[in-house]
């Protein structure tokens, strides 16, 4: 059975192949009858698509089988959500649904109802990402002219994403959004252009300023900005737009520019390091030894296009008082539906949570069915969550599946706990604040894998697909 209509899904109760869909409406997530678990899963081959499955129960005595152990005593960080970057270019292709379909888009994805997916968390670019239709700042100016009073800063170009903000947050006021900037304004730049170059030392203080007004300027539209980092991926300049920003400048710039001008003006959004890949931990550890730029920072950020997730941890044994983020990964249109579910599952949200991450992000979050709206030299690859085909249509990708599987679940404030892994499972488990425990389990083999969860000295015998997601809840 394919899953392709949330609401249709939901609303009513079918038997498939022994399997009993039971109608959200009648049971309630926080439901749990004694020993019941609940749970839900993906299938990589299509077949199963976020489907709720016949619960199972604990028991008291044990079998053959390898066991899951879930161990709430052994607490980790607390969780801040999962979700995706609200691009332009995403606003743009959900904005050619028509207000129906929007809207119910828009609670689909955002609500915390239970047909809804309850995306807890957003990433948005502090003027234009290379996912925008065109490459904008929020102060450009005539070739020559420059503007280090801001007199002419503007949020114009974002009204529109500013307005579905505005339309999310009544659906979900406490929804948290950390944004980056892909490129400053180009008369700030060494080399005039959106793309490459550095950021010129005489307009350190100008720009720290920049993100002061692009923080007030949002407060005053209703949309507050929970964290920043100074720029997205700073060592790759080859983007359209992009900024090449070694971590000695970043350091430099937080350290006697962004810092100061934060506190100066009471700014009390975090600031939050990196935000690039995993193969270079020691960005963020070499700022973070400098006491000077260590004080205004909040944590780092993380993505996995190289290097290995473990690197988080490495950055957390170094400074275990600071936060970690995971803020991006793509998936293209030349991935596999199976591929992307399993190795992000994998890596992405079980692997960013063990590794001591509060926010688990996959990338873009809708465009078109030829992978747009991009800027000219952008991404013509990246698959959103939600493909947008016309005014009455819209199509459930892969990314929407590995994010849902745990943003449905594990609400902000939930805290990681200890589960121990197999082979072939991989795990991350959670209790969330109303003190139910959360387990997402991704079986990494091409067969069925049998296993008991074992909690308070009960077991549960459980079989989960080859090549398959799931999450348990008790």
């Amino acid at each position: 059975m394919k899953f392709h209509n949330l609401y249709s899904f939901f609303k009513g109760t079918a038997l498939l192949c022994g399997v009993v869909l039971f109608p959200l409406s009648c049971t309630s997530l926080a439901h749990n009858k004694g020993n019941e678990i609940q749970y839900w899963l993906t299938k990589g081959d299509e077949s199963v698509k976020l489907q709720r499955q016949t619960p199972i129960r604990f028991g008291n005595t044990s079998d053959t089988f390898q066991n899951i152990e879930i161990d709430a005593d052994q607490k980790f960080q607390y969780i801040d959500g999962f979700g995706y970057t609200l691009t332009g270019g995403s606003v743009d292709v959900i904005n050619r649904l028509s207000l129906a379909k929007r809207k119910a888009l828009l609670n689909e994805l955002f609500g915390k109802d239970e047909n809804s997916i309850s995306v807890s968390y957003l990433r948005l670019s502090i003027g234009a990402s290379d996912l925008d239709s065109e490459v904008f700042s929020y102060d450009d100016l005539p070739s020559g002219q420059i503007d280090v009073k801001l007199s002419k800063f503007s949020l114009t170009r974002d009204k529109n994403l500013m307005a579905m903000l505005k339309e999310i947050l009544t659906i979900n006021p406490d929804i948290k959004i950390i944004a980056a900037p892909w490129s400053p304004p180009v008369w700030m730049k060494d080399n005039g252009k959106t793309k490459g170059g550095s950021l010129k030392p005489e307009f350190y203080r100008a720009y720290a300023n920049y993100f002061v007004k692009y923080i007030q300027e949002m407060k005053k539209g209703g949309i507050k900005i929970d964290a920043i980092t100074p720029q997205n991926e700073p060592l790759h300049p080859g983007n359209n737009p992009s900024l090449y920003m070694p971590s000695a400048q970043q350091g430099d710039f937080i350290k006697n520019h962004l810092g100061p001008v934060f506190k100066t003006n009471g700014i009390t959004t975090k600031i939050v390091i990196y935000d690039h890949n995993c193969n270079k931990p020691e960005y963020a550890i070499d700022m973070l030894k400098d006491p000077e730029a260590y004080q205004y920072i909040d944590g780092s950020a993380f993505h996995l296009y190289e290097g290995e997730i473990s690197a988080l941890t490495t950055v957390h044994n170094a400074f275990p008082d600071k936060n970690l983020y995971f803020t991006e990964q793509w998936t293209g249109s030349k991935g596999n539906f199976n591929d992307d579910l399993n190795w992000h599952t994998k890596n992405v949200i079980i692997g960013s949570m063990r590794n001591w991450s509060k926010t688990a992000l996959e990338w873009n979050l809708a465009n078109d069915p030829q992978y747009g709206p991009h800027t000219e030299g952008g991404c013509t690859e990246c698959k959103g969550a939600i493909t947008v085909s016309d005014s009455e249509n819209f199509t459930r990708n892969v990314a929407y599946y590995i994010i849902a599987h745990a943003s449905k679940f594990v609400p902000p404030g939930s805290r990681r706990i200890a589960s121990s892994q197999t082979k072939n499972l991989s795990t991350a488990a959670f209790m969330t604040q109303s003190g139910k425990i959360v387990v997402i389990v991704q079986n990494d083999a091409e067969d069925d894998e049998h296993f008991n969860i074992k909690f308070a000295g009960k077991y549960a015998a459980v079989t989960i697909s080859g090549k398959s997601t799931a999450t348990y809840i008790f």
